[in-house]
């Protein structure tokens, strides 16, 4: 044999000797074992079960917050709710302040100056006076509405005849209406109708309507309604009247 035969057998020999070595199966080793595999799905389970429990809370929170913004939202329309009636309140407080404003007494013709005025509406007792306007301007002023009611009360009991005194009644009839306390507002605006001449005696009868039939007195409201309408026609406290009516 030549020198390339011998080295084809060798290479021959080396392959077959090297086949069941190759055919072989290659060692398998286990990561982590079946312990570690157990344990993978306990820590799965465990971040499922916190995601879940996440997805409970942030779930309750809303539901939370969707129940406190429905209170919000009651208590927004509440409050704006007694807005609106504050301010028809007060609008009927200061419906007035122009016929104040004109009650001095106009001045007396020419020819007979030593005669006075026949619709006087100012005292000749300066107190009086001053006593009057101090309890006017703590509602128009100073918005001292309970302060006012003290003062009216106070000047009632200490001028009783006063020529102030439906004017006072009046006042203090606005007072209790402006707070739903009915029956002394009622009370302050019957003082007030039973002065025929007095300016405030169409808008006391109009209030004892609006308390009539809020007190549930349907018919006595109707009859006040009906009384401002026949006795003041064609003013705009008649036409208040109209619309209660209606």
């Amino acid at each position: 044999m030549n020198s390339n035969t011998l080295r084809c057998l060798s290479l021959a020999l080396l392959v077959s000797a090297a086949a069941p070595v190759a055919a072989a199966p290659a060692p398998v080793t286990e990561l982590g074992g079946s312990s570690g595999g157990s344990s993978s799905v306990e820590r799965l389970e465990r971040m499922l079960e916190a995601r879940n429990q996440m997805q409970l809370d942030m779930q309750r929170q809303l539901d939370q917050m969707a129940g406190e913004l429905d209170n919000l939202r009651g208590t927004v329309e509440r409050n704006s709710y007694e807005l609106n009636q504050m301010l028809e309140r007060q609008r009927d407080l200061y419906r007035e302040i122009d016929t104040l404003r004109n009650a001095k007494p106009a001045p007396a013709p020419e020819a007979k100056p030593e005669a006075p005025a026949p619709t006087e509406k100012y005292s000749t007792d300066q107190t009086e006076n001053a006593e009057y306007d101090a309890a006017v301007n703590l509602i128009l002023k100073e918005k001292n509405y309970v302060g006012a009611t003290e003062a009216f009360n106070a000047f009632l009991a200490k001028y009783p005849e006063s020529i102030y005194t439906p004017n006072a009644h009046y006042w203090l009839g606005q007072l209790y209406f402006s707070k739903s306390e009915l029956d002394a507002a009622k009370k302050h605006f019957t003082a007030v109708s039973q002065f025929a001449k007095s300016s405030k005696r169409a808008d006391a009868l109009l209030k004892l309507g609006i308390v009539a039939q809020r007190q549930g007195d349907t018919a006595g409201a109707n009859t006040l309604f009906q009384s401002v309408i026949k006795e003041y026609p064609g003013t705009t406290t008649a036409n208040q009247a109209e619309k209660q009516l209606n």
